[in-house]
């Protein structure tokens, strides 16, 4: 089903804040947590999965950080969903496994799959640099903290 998880949402947010910054930003997960509203119990979680993914490259210690691992322009929100979500599809029927008696002869489902790739190619047609700089253009107003957003 076609529903971003809250863990993709935060991996997103977590790229979105580093590609803001810049591809050659360090910034420390702290700093993100704040701008991004990210609760700390899930950021861990998340950075350790951006890494694994090859997102992000992180930097341990006092002066350490997060970093993007490649350019903005080069990480798409497909890679990132894909890789956080197990089943991203609109619908059961577009996995198979025999589970609807109408299968490949069904109209319905070719309209799924329609639906699905665009919205694939949407998500890989858009970069992280991209939302950057849309961000920077709608003067994005974050609250304060991530208390008040949960409020």
């Amino acid at each position: 089903m076609i529903r971003i998880n809250r863990q993709t949402d935060y991996a997103i947010r977590v790229i979105l804040a580093l590609a803001k910054h810049g591809d050659e930003a360090l910034l420390n997960t702290s700093q993100i947590q704040q701008e991004m509203l990210i609760p700390k119990a899930l950021s861990l979680r998340v950075v350790a999965e951006l890494a694994k993914g090859g997102f992000i490259i992180t930097y341990p210690g006092r002066e350490g950080g997060l970093k993007l691992a490649r350019p903005a322009a080069e990480i798409n929100l497909r890679q990132v969903v894909t890789f956080f979500e197990n089943n991203f599809t609109v619908s059961e029927c577009l996995h198979g496994g025999g589970t609807c008696p109408f299968d490949h002869s069904c109209p319905v489902r070719c309209r799924w799959a329609r639906l699905q790739a665009l919205i694939l190619e949407e998500l890989e047609n858009t970069t992280f640099d991209e939302l950057a700089r849309e961000a920077s253009s709608l003067g994005v107003v974050v609250p304060l903290s991530i208390e008040q957003a949960e409020a």
